[in-house]
Order: structure tokens, then C-alpha cells, then sequence
């Protein structure tokens, strides 16, 4: 499928989304989102599918952030004073429900709203020369949008040095961050990844699924409620077919036929 920004490609039981704007360095923009939320959703709509790979078109940037060229179509530096619900927050909050793993293929640089992009997914394998930060002070803002996320991922002193100087990290470096997960050179970027989709597809779907949910539940609960949900959660979790099928398989010493139910 291929939309006028974003191509949506599917291999096996990975759906890939690319954002396609490969001359403006795949910089967001109103479309990109909304192209990227109906990749989730066609990803979510299909029992098959067993993870979504977000990365950009070419070689030199998975994401520059907001279009600041002038005039730029659907730049994310305005709002409707009329309908102030800014499609930035509308991704992030569907990249969070998501209950497919979600992982970001860092072909280049992610900068801005791009580093958002990257902290919104469950995992990140980098090219180890893609730089990464947010540059939004050097002309007077401020990486509002994203800070939920930059706060989830790194370290409250880390990324306030990012936000207030603007600098720039290399994928390499952020990998001792915690930022990415694994930083490889260009030429290793794609092994890396099918190695890691790899160690994902084969474990349970439902497990995953229902993991991702309850851990988006417990990060805003306090340790009491947290505690009472989770206990709630294993046991209906236990209850899926897939868990059962689990313990079988465990028990006959063979891998297990994972149905997604």
C-alpha cells in the first residue's frame, strides 16, 4: 500500500511504515501522521501481524522533525485556535495504544519531533552515525510536544542537556543512554533488525498484546493500584488460549502454535 507520504509494506509478519518525504528529510507533518496512524490500524486489523517497523525513506534521516521550511504543508509549529487538538499529540497517543511491538529502524538521522518518534516506539536499532537530539532551542522553542516521551526513555539530566543546549548525540553514544537499543554500522542496519524481529515473532502474540496494554496502564498508577491490576491481568492472561498453549508446549517439550486468541 502506498499513500502520497507515507509507504506502508508488508513482509511475512512485519508491517514496515516509512515515512516518504525523503527531500524535505522526512520532516512530520499532518499527513505523515495521519499516514502512520493507518498503518497501526491496518497493522492492528490483521491477526498475522506480529510487529510494526516505523523508519524514513533513503539514507540520510528516519525523521527531521516538523517541517520548518516556509509555508511548509501541515507544519506542527501552529494550531487551530478553533479545534486545538494537534495531530502530533493524536500520533504519540496512538503509537501508545498500539498493542503490536513497535519498533524504530533509525536509517538516519532523528531529530526534533523525529527523536519523539523514536521514544514513542517500544525499541530502536540505529545506524551508529545517525545523529540524534532535539535542535528546537536553536530557534526559540522548545521540544514540547515530545517530552512525555524523552522523559519516559532518558534520564531527566540527560535530556535537559539535549533540550537546552540543542546538541547532537551519534546513535552510537545514545545506545549508553538507553535512547536506541543497538547502534551497527549502515551496512548492518537491516541484519540487526531482522535479527531482533526475529527473537519477537515467535514468542505469543496475546502475551505481548495484553502486556503492552497493562504496562500502559501501570505506568500511570500508583504502586498499590498497579499491584491490584496486575494480579487481575495474569490471571485472565492465563486464561487465553495462547497461554495454555504456552504451558503445553512447555510440558511436551516442543514450540508452541501461537493462534493470537
Amino acid at each position: 500500500m502506498v499513500t502520497d507520504q507515507v509507504r506502508i509494506e508488508r513482509r511475512d509478519a512485519i508491517l514496515t511504515i516509512a515515512i516518504d518525504r525523503e527531500a524535505r528529510r522526512n520532516a512530520l507533518n499532518e499527513a505523515v501522521a495521519a499516514g502512520i496512524e493507518a498503518g497501526l490500524d491496518l497493522a492492528e486489523a490483521d491477526r498475522s501481524v506480529r510487529a510494526v517497523v516505523l523508519t524514513g525513506a533513503g539514507e540520510k534521516a528516519f525523521c527531521a522533525g516538523g517541517d520548518m521550511q516556509p509555508a511548509a504543508d501541515g507544519t506542527p509549529f501552529t494550531i487551530d485556535a478553533a479545534d486545538p487538538r494537534h495531530y502530533v499529540a493524536r500520533l504519540l497517543r496512538r503509537m501508545d495504544s498500539c498493542r503490536l511491538p513497535l519498533i524504530a529502524r533509525v536509517n538516519g538521522h532523528a531529530l526534533g519531533g523525529g527523536l519523539g518518534l523514536v521514544c514513542a516506539c517500544d525499541l530502536a536499532v540505529a545506524r551508529e552515525d545517525a545523529l540524534i537530539g532535539v535542535t528546537e532551542v536553536r530557534v526559540g522553542l522548545f521540544p514540547m510536544m515530545i517530552l512525555p516521551y524523552l522523559l519516559r526513555v532518558v534520564s531527566y539530566r540527560r535530556m535537559m542537556e539535549l533540550c537546552i543546549t540543542g546538541e547532537t548525540i551519534s546513535a552510537r553514544d545514545a545506545v549508553a543512554d538507553s535512547i536506541v537499543n543497538y547502534a551497527v554500522p549502515a551496512t548492518e542496519l537491516d541484519a540487526k533488525l531482522d535479527w531482533l524481529l526475529a527473537r519477537i515473532v515467535d514468542k505469543s502474540p496475546t502475551g505481548i498484546r495484553l502486556g503492552k496494554q497493562a504496562l500502559a496502564k501501570v505506568r500511570e498508577m500508583s504502586t498499590d493500584s498497579a499491584l491490584e491490576y496486575a494480579q487481575f491481568m495474569l490471571a485472565n492472561m492465563a486464561r487465553t488460549r495462547d497461554a495454555r498453549e504456552g504451558f503445553t508446549a512447555f510440558s511436551e517439550k516442543r514450540p508452541p502454535n501461537w493462534t493470537a486468541k
